[in-house]
């Protein structure tokens, strides 16, 4: 609820500004089908806020708004004569979802790829059986957060770092609370100073508005977002020592070498983009041949594999391991790809096709007038981080792409750490908190989280003056 109040207030006070500039020829910004167009999307939205309660997907609503949206839009157009301009303004919207859509789909097959072939198991085993002290379980399951983040996404991060924690001292619910908010804190922003940490990176990186290695100028302001809350909290940890918990966990065939075609895709995409000046997209779909490549060999060689590793089990007499080897199935690059976010996916076509629409209409210009010419840069990236913490940062970063206002590249940095990292602020402010929820359900809440909310806003601040300070002279 505190988001769609929010969302309509925001709405609602937009329709009172006179746009200067409209996206598309007809300003309907006061019409009663840009005002029934509102009411379609804050509808849309609060079915997406309400996902938990009523357990319906988050895409739904989204997708079913973007239709009626530009379905209000085309028949405006048709009905003065301009049947015509929609469909192209749709196309453009359409192509820029796209390519994003692919670069994550390929992305998520290889993270799903490397959770089939057990790499995160494997270094999940690896932490618990340690035997860490809670502090520096604390600070490593932070820090591991903060540094996968940027390769894999800080979804997946979060629910591996959450999983060792649980894992370890479920018996301590305040200690796994803790861990949780510094997980959440640690892993969205370290996607932030990666092109590949989150999708409002990755959406700036493909928008070309900021080179691949602009971005590892937030590094510092990043590590001061992580650090500053997590050394505060660390205080309240009593440092003890776990029960040990024995747990042997074996990488399956191929698992290096799939993180290493990761890497190679990763590369090549960006060699696309800086050096033959295409669209990252076509790196990651090449990577997405390699890793077929890859899935022929291992099926291919599976039975000789198989066979050497039986005459190994036979020799030593392990029954268990012969049972093992009986269950393996070969790897299916396909498989993969179906077990894709595809949710999150369509919800971001519904978000980016909603926005898209509504900035068709001419409300995005009325923001981008009241945000960044009565504000300035500075303030209106600053609470728009805020505004992340409760409205997805999706949409906040794809409305600030379509309003295209004239920043400088620090400022276009600063609005992608404020976007990647204000979502910490709140529990629901990020997919990475939302997910913990689930998965620490009744110990990770949102009452929880909200209790350290001061620290982490100190870090927010923190980072944000350290960016001035750091990339000064980029503004």
């Amino acid at each position: 609820m505190q988001r769609l109040a929010f969302c309509l207030a925001a709405l609602l006070a937009l329709t009172s500004l006179p746009a200067q500039a409209v996206v598309g020829p007809l300003d309907l910004t006061q019409s009663a089908s840009g005002y029934f167009v509102l009411a379609i999307f804050a509808f849309a939205y609060l079915l997406v806020i309400s996902e938990e309660r009523l357990n319906l997907r988050k895409s739904k609503p989204v997708l079913v708004g973007a239709t009626i949206i530009w379905s209000v839009i085309g028949w405006v157009y048709i009905d003065r004569g301009m049947p015509g301009l929609v469909e192209e303004a749709y196309k453009e919207t359409l192509l820029e979802f796209s390519e994003l859509m692919l670069f994550l789909l390929v992305a998520m097959t290889y993270i799903n790829a490397l959770e089939e072939r057990r790499v995160f198991d494997a270094l999940r085993a690896w932490m618990v059986r340690r035997q860490f002290s809670y502090r520096t379980l604390f600070w490593l399951t932070g820090i591991l957060a903060f540094f996968i983040s940027p390769v894999a996404d800080n979804l997946t991060t979060a629910l591996l770092m959450c999983a060792v924690v649980m894992k370890v001292a479920e018996d301590d619910p305040r200690f796994v609370n803790l861990c949780c908010i510094n997980i959440v804190v640690a892993a969205n922003a370290g996607g932030a100073f990666s092109p590949f940490g989150d999708i409002t990176t990755l959406m700036v990186w493909q928008a070309g508005i900021v080179p691949f290695e602009g971005f590892f100028a937030l590094l510092v302001p990043s590590m001061v977002n992580f650090l500053v809350p997590a050394s505060l909290m660390s205080l309240a940890i009593r440092n003890r020592v776990p029960s040990a918990v024995n747990e042997e966990v074996e990488m399956k065939r191929g698992a290096r070498r799939i993180m290493l075609l990761f890497l190679a895709s990763i590369l090549t995409a960006v060699s696309c983009h800086m050096v033959l000046h295409l669209p990252p997209v076509l790196g990651m779909m090449a990577g997405l041949g390699y890793l077929q490549f890859f899935g022929y060999f291992l099926r291919m060689t599976l039975p000789r594999s198989l066979a050497r590793k039986r005459r190994l089990a036979e020799a030593q007499g392990n029954q268990e391991r012969l049972r093992a080897l009986g269950s393996v199935v070969p790897f299916d690059v396909f498989s993969r790809v179906a077990r894709a976010e595809w949710d999150t996916l369509l919800f971001f076509y519904g978000v980016i096709m909603c926005v898209g629409g509504l900035g068709y209409m001419g409300y995005l210009a009325v923001m981008s007038d009241l945000l960044y010419t009565q504000w300035g840069a500075s303030h209106a990236n600053i609470a728009l981080g805020v505004i992340s913490a409760v409205i997805d940062n999706i949409p906040v970063m794809f409305a600030v792409l379509t309003m295209e206002p004239q920043m400088s590249e620090g400022h276009w940095l600063l609005i992608t750490l404020t976007a990647g990292v204000g979502g910490s602020l709140l529990s629901i402010g990020s997919a990475a908190g939302v997910a913990l929820m689930g998965q620490a359900r009744g110990v990770y809440t949102f009452f929880g989280h909200l209790r350290w909310a001061p620290a982490v806003a100190l870090g927010y601040v923190a980072s944000i003056a350290t960016h001035f300070w750091v990339n000064a002279g980029l503004f």
